[in-house]
């Protein structure tokens, strides 16, 4: 879905979100109900890349990121996420040469290509499927208002350039919950990019934040120069395209999609016609490349991105205790 505009800090709003506040309400109280309940303890380290807001805030990067500092420890690390707009809803470990966005999801399979990973809606039932299959540490992908499994690491990962939105609960705004309520559960916050929102102030003064940004991958520095034809389907798809830019690459032209939009033949047949328009190679993100029509995908760049910290030592400390906890083969 695409995010209403009234959602977003800078667009005033007007009446809609006032009349949707007794909706909002009745959210954040179901949403505070649900959390109050106790999750299963799992016998090995849960770190947890949540938000406040619905749709993305850089969760999936920040997981890759995690999951490759604890794979450099030594540690058998798997992913574990819900599996958004997947059909696949009982605990089951990703197989990409099997699964399709259809079933687990984009973010899964992304994450899939890298570890071992696992959607399920009951992510305590996944966190078990997990152990049971060799993990010794879980990295979650998002779930922070998942009460079902216990976290003994949650980050509170923040977009920068977006923030909490005008921040109101669903549906007068994007917010899951209170600012307030999704800190209290964590130990740090994580900002990606700088804070155009002033999303810090409205954060506990006591709760850390880790500083990060966004780098282009190497096929950008490819690009440089070139014009090219940029299309994505991702919660802030300004971030991507301005990404592009900074990486030096002319933006010939560009389209937005819905987060999550499922691209068919016919959406293909016209963005590479307008590419072709322009002159400009199609240029998308991962996470849309795999809801591509494999059909078309020999005919679109991907351009990656990578997390980089401000202070790489700050991650690590705070992974550190926890990575103590895992038990080495002898």
């Amino acid at each position: 879905m695409r995010a209403p505009e009234f959602w977003s800090g800078g667009s005033g709003g007007g009446l809609a979100p006032i009349l949707l506040a007794p909706a909002a309400a009745l959210y954040a109280a179901a949403t505070a109900r649900r959390m109050a309940r106790p999750g299963w303890q799992s016998p090995v380290p849960v770190i947890c890349c949540g938000n406040a807001t619905a749709g993305g805030a850089g969760k999936t990067t920040v997981a890759l990121d995690i999951g490759r500092r604890l794979s450099n420890r030594g540690i058998g690390t798997h992913f574990l996420l819900r599996g958004y707009g997947g059909r696949i809803k009982h605990a089951t470990r990703v197989d990409t040469a099997q699964h399709d966005s259809t079933a687990v999801g984009d973010e899964a399979l992304l994450l899939a290509a890298e570890r071992p990973t696992w959607v399920a809606a009951n992510r305590a039932a996944g966190a078990q499927a997990a152990i049971a299959g060799g993990a010794q540490a879980i990295v979650m992908d998002d779930g922070l208002q998942n009460p079902t499994l216990e976290k003994d690491l949650s980050l509170l990962v923040i977009d920068g350039s977006y923030g909490f939105g005008n921040g109101r609960i669903i549906p007068a705004g994007p917010l899951r919950e209170p600012v307030s309520a999704a800190a209290a559960r964590c130990r740090a916050a994580v900002l990606i990019g700088a804070d155009e929102a002033n999303a810090l102030a409205q954060l506990p003064a006591s709760l850390p934040v880790l500083r990060a940004r966004l780098r282009p991958g190497p096929e950008a520095e490819l690009l440089a120069g070139q014009p090219v034809f940029a299309f994505c389907g991702i919660a802030n798809p300004r971030k991507f395209f301005a990404t592009l830019q900074e990486a030096g690459v002319f933006l010939a032209g560009k389209q937005s999609y819905a987060d999550h939009y499922p691209f068919d033949e016919g959406d293909m047949r016209d963005l590479l016609a307008e590419a072709e328009s322009l002159r400009a190679t199609p240029v998308t993100t991962r996470k849309d490349f795999v809801r591509i029509p494999p059909a078309f995908r020999n005919r679109v760049t991907v351009v990656t991105v990578r997390l980089e910290w401000e202070e790489p030592v700050e991650i690590e400390s705070l992974l550190e205790p926890l990575a103590s906890r895992v038990p080495m083969p002898a």
